[in-house]
């Protein structure tokens, strides 16, 4: 199929939901399975997709910091170049934080370790290990985020599984104490998250109310996600306490939104409209505009249904071709880091809706993409996850790059 066909067919299939594909459909496993400059791309058919034991490009030698470029307008082409690695040699890592001195916090969920890496040179020191980690499968140390007044408190919040649960709880960070030694104590804030060997969710963010949401997963038990009183299937919103945030839909509960089957991320617009990507299962993968008291439909539909009650998404992937974990928003979109289908989406926006059919960047470059962060000097960092879904990762493989976003 030519691009613009292609282009045209994609943009049709997500305004009509799944009377319309992209391609043939594919039976893949979501969660299995990210040179340098490339231009933007229109959906194709999903293909094999490139397997993760694969050896990987040469890092990008570092270099400078680049002059921040304007935001385009929402459906104006634009392309992407890695402009250097920030880091290697990380194992497993998966949830970022950028340091209000520009340095990184990277998580790394088979080890349980937090490290920091210098934004001047990328030297890693080992902040410390949190303790009662439990990894297995999709399990372990996941996402971070840093307190709002981070500056002041010096407040990290982690979240992670342990033989019986996932949970969110808050450490206090030292840098002056030695390296390993770090982090404080974590002081548990949410616990009895249902935990399994897959669909754990995991990413954590402060939202611009002040407040902490979670995308949380089904734990591999599809009922839980329409079950109001289970935390599984969820986007929880929190007091920075880790009580439940007042205002929420449903009273004396920390349940934000429900009927997801594995949201690992989320990411807020200029216009406080919250975005949260989420692993479909055989058919549609899902970038959501998440409503309070919203039910986006898992288990009884996987992607558009139009039905009455329900939240259809904003736009959606077969597996193969995405699987996205961590999102971000920036140059007048939503990006979103795909794991099985190895690559960096863009998703076009004008407000809550599509501006133009999204758009892929570094197919296959550099395997299996875990997160994409906004940079304060308008760069995105991205975060290579090589696992290959049995613990084996390719040891120095898994890395930070940094992207420059260009108009074209």
């Amino acid at each position: 199929m030519p691009r613009r066909s292609a282009a045209l067919f994609a943009a049709l299939a997500l305004v009509l939901g799944p009377a319309v594909t992209v391609g043939c459909s594919s039976a893949a496993a979501p969660e299995p399975g990210g040179a340098p400059s490339t231009p933007a791309s229109a959906p194709t058919s999903p293909a094999s997709p490139t397997s993760a034991a694969e050896p990987a490009p040469t890092a990008a030698i570092p270099g400078p910091t680049p002059t921040p470029t304007p935001s385009p307008t929402p459906g104006a082409a634009v392309s992407v170049d890695v402009s250097g690695t920030v880091t290697d040699g990380l194992a497993s890592p998966w949830g970022l934080a950028v340091l209000p001195d520009g340095d990184l916090l990277v998580s790394e969920r088979d080890d349980a370790r937090i490290l920091r890496v210098s934004a001047k040179d990328g030297t890693k020191t080992v902040a410390g290990t949190v303790p009662g980690v439990t990894a297995g499968g999709e399990g372990g140390l996941l996402g971070l985020a840093l307190s709002p007044g981070f500056a002041s408190d010096h407040r990290v919040y982690a979240y992670y599984s342990t033989a019986s649960d996932n949970r969110i709880a808050r450490l206090d960070y030292d840098p002056a104490r030695p390296a390993g030694s770090q982090l404080g104590e974590p002081v548990a804030l949410l616990t009895g998250i249902p935990h399994g060997g897959r669909h754990n969710g995991g990413r954590i963010a402060f939202g611009p109310d002040g407040l902490l949401y979670a995308g949380t997963g089904d734990a591999s038990e599809p009922p839980l996600a329409q079950d109001r009183d289970s935390l599984g299937g969820k986007v929880l919103r929190l007091s920075p306490d880790g009580a439940p945030a007042p205002g929420n839909p449903f009273p004396g509960s920390p349940v934000w939104s429900l009927g997801h089957r594995n949201v690992q991320g989320l990411a807020w617009d200029p216009q406080g409209r919250f975005w949260a990507s989420e692993f479909g299962q055989d058919t549609w993968d899902e970038l959501n505009l998440i409503t309070p008291g919203g039910n986006y439909g898992w288990p009884t539909v996987e992607g558009a249904a139009g039905r009455p009650g329900l939240v259809d998404p904003v736009a959606q992937w077969h597996p193969a071709d995405a699987s996205p974990s961590g999102i971000a928003h920036a140059a007048g979109g939503v990006w979103l880091a795909a794991l099985h289908g190895e690559r960096l989406w863009r998703v076009p926006l004008d407000g809550d809706r599509l501006a133009a059919p999204p758009m892929d960047f570094l197919s296959g470059a550099y395997g299996r993409l875990r997160a994409v962060v906004a940079d304060r000097d308008g760069t995105l960092l991205l975060l290579t996850d090589n696992t290959d879904g049995r613990g084996d990762p390719r040891p120095g493989d898994d890395r930070i790059l940094r992207l420059t976003v260009n108009r074209t």
